[in-house]
């Protein structure tokens, strides 16, 4: 065994400038499956990440709202309705829209997402909100996403602007982060202040008031079947409310986002893509170093050496290809990850999870390019090698 991994590493190391182009190849190779696999994962996690943070057990939305962040509203009383079920401890509404800030700096007018609720009602129980509590209930003010993409401007308290072409006022930040659908980041204010701000629309637009709710949020009380309960409620309640655990509305929300929209699918082709160019690169590296040595693995042929023998052979130099050339493209990849995450406020996760999914990828890449490549050693016949 010892004989056969010198022979593969002396194949491998016998030019040091054609070994280190090599590694770079297949360090390209898995940079682009991280970087691509990555936006596709942070497409998932962070539209996701609300619905992770919100206090609800049990979460009701309009019939016609196909994902979370479809405009579609349900009428308060239902909420009401569900509270009066035995197991339903508290009911709580939250407001969502779409609303247009002025940087305060350079005026130009990005889209935020607004999220509203009573600030005495525990929906989104971040630090950030918890604290400014009491901030919140005064008139025309709002908290801000700290992780807002930075075309929106400052982000601290105290600054003075516009949303929704009227003045607000920031009393503090809480942390979230961005997604594809807020966009460029979040505000939360009190429900008394969207319905200040989105009450009094002018007739083109659609005014807001609180007797209909975008999500409604259901604690339940400890110990009760949550699945049992949400069960009776989808069969007891009108039909203009679609029910869900908070498991089940994340898996609806991850399945949308990832088979039901394009970006999903771009971002899964990419990651495909990049695997297969993978493929083709080491196959030509380890090509390239097949035809160099072809002489000699036809004496090998010749002195009665198996092809099993020269496969495992040329295996070897592409598992060391891989294990070489993977480092560099995860540490590459762990910096671009961070710097993408602070650039845009989407969640670059690198776990232990993925990383392990990617080398069993990077590894699969060598191995089928070392198959494809070791062919035509397989299939020579040593007296062509040497005329004989």
């Amino acid at each position: 065994m010892r004989r056969r991994t010198g022979l593969a590493w002396a194949n491998l190391s016998y030019e040091r400038r054609r070994l280190l182009t090599a590694i770079a190849g297949v360090s390209f190779a898995v940079l682009l499956m991280f970087i691509f696999r990555g936006f596709e994962n942070a497409l998932i996690d962070s539209q996701i990440q609300l619905l992770k943070l919100l206090n609800g057990d049990i979460i009701l939305v309009s019939k016609l709202k196909q994902n979370m962040f479809v405009p579609e509203q349900f009428a308060r009383r239902r909420l009401y309705q569900a509270q009066a079920y035995e197991g339903v401890e508290a009911a709580y509404p939250l407001y969502t829209t779409t609303a247009y800030w002025k940087n305060p700096q350079t005026k130009r007018i990005r889209p935020l997402r607004v999220l509203a609720f009573n600030p005495t009602d525990p929906v989104l129980p971040l630090s950030g909100i918890i604290a400014h509590q009491r901030e919140l209930q005064l008139p025309w003010t709002a908290l801000l996403d700290a992780r807002s993409r930075p075309e929106v401007g400052p982000v601290e308290a105290g600054i003075v602007t516009e949303v929704a072409e009227q003045q607000v006022k920031l009393v503090g930040t809480f942390v979230l982060g961005t997604d594809f659908a807020s966009g460029n980041g979040n505000l939360v204010m009190s429900d008394q202040n969207f319905l200040r701000y989105f009450g009094n629309l002018g007739p083109d637009e659609d005014r807001r008031d609180l007797n209909t709710v975008d999500v409604g949020l259901l604690n339940v009380r400890a110990g009760e079947d949550i699945d049992r309960l949400a069960q009776t409620l989808r069969e007891r309640l009108p039909e203009d409310v679609n029910v869900f655990t908070k498991t089940q509305f994340m898996q609806q929300e991850r399945d949308y986002w990832q088979n039901n929209t394009s970006i999903g699918f771009v971002f899964s082709l990419l990651a495909t893509m990049s695997f297969i160019v993978g493929i083709i690169l080491v196959y030509q590296i380890l090509y390239t170093d097949v035809a160099e040595h072809w002489a000699e693995y036809a004496t090998l042929k010749a002195m009665g050496y198996s092809n099993t023998y020269l496969l495992w052979i040329v295996i070897q130099e592409a598992m060391i290809l891989a294990v070489i050339g993977f480092l560099p493209g995860l540490i590459i990849s762990a910096g671009l990850y961070q710097l993408t995450a602070s650039a845009t406020g989407l969640l670059m996760k690198l776990t232990v999870t993925r990383v392990l999914n990617l080398w069993i990828a990077t590894l699969l890449m060598c191995l089928i390019s070392g198959a494809i490549a070791v062919r035509k050693v397989q299939a020579t016949d040593p007296a062509e090698v040497f005329g004989t």
